[in-house]
């Protein structure tokens, strides 16, 4: 099993055998992830956000600023809604019932 020490300002250095497995390379991010009190995963961060282009489809129309405005107020009208315990309505959405 690979280990490493941690220096007096808190360095280690990942052992050639977890660098090469994650793909990591000089300058690389990682994210320390906690997923159990105490416990924690290490996370390459070595994707863009460019790597991310195409994964969500193109709308099939421009969004105007009229309709975000009108989505942002029923998603705020959904929620207060829900806060009070009352059922949402056709009418909670700006539409005839």
């Amino acid at each position: 099993m690979p280990t490493a020490t941690m220096t007096s300002k808190g360095q280690i250095t990942i052992p050639i055998q977890v660098r090469t497995a994650l793909g990591l390379a000089a300058g690389d991010k990682i994210d320390f992830i906690e997923f159990e009190k105490g416990k924690f995963r290490m996370i390459p961060r070595t994707a863009s956000i460019r790597d991310l282009e195409g994964c969500i489809p193109k709308l099939d129309h421009v969004v105007t600023i009229e309709e975000m405005n009108q989505a942002i107020h029923n998603g705020a009208a959904e929620s207060y809604l829900k806060s009070i315990g009352r059922p949402i309505s056709a009418d909670a959405h700006g539409e005839a019932a």
